[in-house]
């Protein structure tokens, strides 16, 4: 007999150690929302939207939360018209969507990209190289914007300009360094920055 999604949930939320409530607002909805599907059948079945962000945050099939047999495979994330520069900076140009990019539920999860939240822009510029290449494709996760003491690779908003850079914190200070060693690293106040989403996976052309 197949699991029960409302029992499949509460499974899967207690191993990942994570409460209903932070769910809830991880798919921006009312802290009290999965705990009243689960406690009280309220709504009877998950969004499709819901189901599928939580099936990809869990690395599960859909099917497992009340989707249809074999749903789940795949996620899609939106392809924007924005360019984020690995150089001097760009502007940030509109975000028209160019097309959809399909990727497997299990790829997005196991690299902790929260797919709701997430979408695909384009590097520009050398100054990431090797790591980023002129014209990579970046999945950036808007979710993720806690820049810690070891660093990772952001796209930031600096004086209007679009970047993507390793960045760092030390208190009230971001140290935004290429890892072109041609490029300067730029230390500047927290306030100044605006910090976009974390790249958490990159997708290369051959």
């Amino acid at each position: 007999m197949a699991e029960d999604p409302r029992e499949a949930l509460m499974r899967l939320a207690e191993a990942r150690g994570v409460s209903l409530a932070a769910l809830s607002a991880m798919l921006g909805r009312n802290v009290a929302y999965l705990q009243q599907f689960v406690g009280r059948g309220s709504p009877r079945r998950l969004a499709e939207d819901d189901r599928r962000a939580l099936a990809t945050f869990f690395g599960v099939e859909e099917a497992l939360l009340g989707g249809p047999a074999g749903a789940g495979a795949t996620v899609k994330l939106p392809w924007l018209a924005v360019e984020a520069a690995a150089g001097a900076g760009a502007d940030v140009g509109s975000e028209r969507l160019l097309r959809p990019l399909s990727f497997a539920a299990e790829t997005l999860a196991a690299a902790g990209v929260a797919a709701r939240q997430a979408s695909v822009i384009t590097a520009r510029g050398e100054s990431m190289a090797p790591t980023v290449l002129d014209g990579d494709r970046l999945v950036v996760d808007r979710g993720d914007r806690r820049v810690g003491r070891t660093g990772a690779i952001f796209v930031l908003r600096r004086d209007g300009d679009l970047l993507v850079k390793r960045v760092t914190r030390a208190g009230e200070t971001l140290t935004i360094a290429s890892d072109n060693p041609g490029y300067a690293t730029i230390a500047a106040p927290v306030a100044e920055i605006a910090v976009i989403g974390r790249v958490k996976l990159l997708l290369r052309g051959m």
